[in-house]
């Protein structure tokens, strides 16, 4: 026999808000659904920044305007589709949120994003030298290799520093695939408003440098 049962509806008065997308996360859940039994707080966070860049991000202005409406709403539990039910402190996620998108129009942090590929090793040796030197001025600096790190991976940096470096060797007159696909990435989720720099092999006649700047043309604001 088939047993029907039905789940109870919430009530008003339990101020939970389902927000489906909104304040959601990647991970596993790893045995906690709620945030209160989360151990590992500070992996939850990252891995809410990776769904907000690659996911939500394009849409930030759409998100400052929700939780604006938000702000006259007694919410006690924020429950979405993906990641952590915020059960204990839902503020946090939607103060995290606010951050995120705000970055799609203002300042961002301090700090470095260096991505860079290397076909025969030379690159990788300039990119241990930039970063050495970057290191040197107190700057932080986030190092990805986009032959071995995901594009998902990498966004999150890209959104969140003000500065990007990019080292990437020429491949048959233009930049090396790899390097295209991740700042490609960052142009569909409309990274803007960056001071980046590049380093690399001049190889048919700067062909690399060339399609780079098509890339980031109109979305980073200085090319070095």
């Amino acid at each position: 026999m088939l047993v029907i049962t039905k789940t109870p509806v919430p009530r008003p008065s339990e101020r939970i808000l389902f927000s489906c997308d909104a304040f959601g996360s990647y991970g596993a859940l790893r045995g906690a659904m709620f945030d209160d039994q989360c151990i590992d707080p500070v992996f939850y966070e990252r891995e809410a920044l990776r769904y907000y860049v690659n996911i939500v991000a394009l849409f930030s202005t759409s998100v400052l305007k929700a939780i604006d409406k938000l702000s006259d709403v007694p919410v006690s539990v924020i429950a979405p589709s993906h990641g952590l039910i915020w059960r204990d402190k839902p503020e946090r996620i939607a103060n995290l949120y606010k951050k995120w998108a705000e970055y799609a129009r203002g300042p961002t942090e301090p700090g470095v994003t260096l991505i860079y590929g290397s076909m025969y090793g030379n690159t990788e040796t300039m990119m241990n030298a930039v970063a050495q030197g970057v290191s040197d001025q107190g700057v932080p600096v986030d190092i990805f290799d986009v032959t071995r790190t995901h594009a998902s991976y990498i966004l999150p940096s890209l959104w969140t520093q003000r500065g990007v470096i990019v080292g990437a060797p020429t491949y048959e007159g233009g930049l090396f695939p790899p390097m295209a696909d991740v700042l490609s990435m960052a142009r569909q989720k409309r990274i803007r408003n960056k001071q980046i720099a590049y380093f690399g092999s001049y190889g048919w006649s700067g062909g690399a440098r060339r399609e780079l700047e098509q890339i980031v043309d109109g979305l980073l604001a200085q090319i070095a």
